[in-house]
């Protein structure tokens, strides 16, 4: 499905159903150099149980036209636009890595727009290291190689992947490696620079779930669950032996949580 935001293409996948305004919405939101392409089984799943789905591609990514934002503020802002050219009023919101602060700053300051939220792998702060700040900003494949190392846990570095022959490493590898030049930078940096994640937290009024991994090194479980004690009533969901990719490392434990609040 296309969609104009800002007079720019914007791409949303609908999970193999025509989209239905009138359903409840679910907006999925990706992370740093990803796309919609991350979110096929849940997409999939809730478009064909009376849901509709908008598994976006943000700007400068995967199918979607313009330059990519620079700021979490700035993309929360555009998923409100976003929503607006959809014509709906509110949506759930589902984010992994800067997608998770991406629909937290939503929330927080757009909250009569979100009638709920899930945040995959976050943390009230989500520094880069600089050597992957530095290989990103020149366009250097290491980046790809760093994101995948650090961000997979056990089953990703040593197999596990139920369909035979699969390898996650590898194909964390190629999913970055379609990212347009300049575009990973810029979302890493946004990232390293957002410090408004547990002034957002504190405005929150709608239901909040976070989902962390117990071998997650780039937003650790114990960083997680102080945003979770930031939002009154927010849930969380821990999945063990799972790193920082939980969607590829542990897809139905991943979908299963986010059952719990969709």
């Amino acid at each position: 499905m296309d969609l104009s935001v800002d007079g720019a293409r914007v791409y949303a996948a609908t999970g193999g159903r025509s989209f239905d305004p009138d359903l409840p919405v679910i907006v999925f939101l990706h992370g740093a150099g990803l796309d919609h392409t991350v979110w096929a089984l849940p997409a999939r799943y809730f478009a064909h149980r009376d849901r509709s789905v908008l598994a976006v591609d943000l700007p400068g990514h995967g199918r979607s036209e313009g330059a990519p934002l620079t700021s979490i503020e700035a993309m929360a802002d555009w998923v409100v636009r976003l929503l607006d050219e959809a014509a709906l009023e509110t949506a759930a919101l589902v984010g992994h890595s800067m997608g998770a602060l991406v629909a937290l700053d939503c929330a927080g300051r757009h909250g009569g727009r979100v009638r709920a939220a899930a945040l995959m792998g976050a943390a009230p702060k989500m520094p880069v290291h600089p050597d992957l700040l530095a290989a990103a900003e020149a366009d250097d494949p290491l980046a790809f190689e760093l994101m995948t190392s650090w961000g997979f846990g056990p089953s990703g570095h040593y197999g596990g992947a139920r369909l035979p022959g699969a390898w996650m490493m590898g194909g964390g590898e190629r999913l970055l490696q379609r990212v347009r030049p300049g575009v990973l930078h810029a979302d890493l940096a946004a990232c390293n620079a957002y410090q408004g994640a547990m002034e957002a937290a504190a405005k929150v009024a709608c239901p909040l779930l976070m989902i962390m991994g117990t071998h997650d090194k780039m937003t650790p479980a114990r960083a997680g669950t102080k945003l979770v004690a930031a939002v009154d009533g927010a849930r969380q969901v821990t999945i063990p032996a799972c790193g920082h990719m939980m969607l590829a490392e542990k897809p139905d434990e991943s979908l299963d949580a986010l059952r719990t609040i969709l």
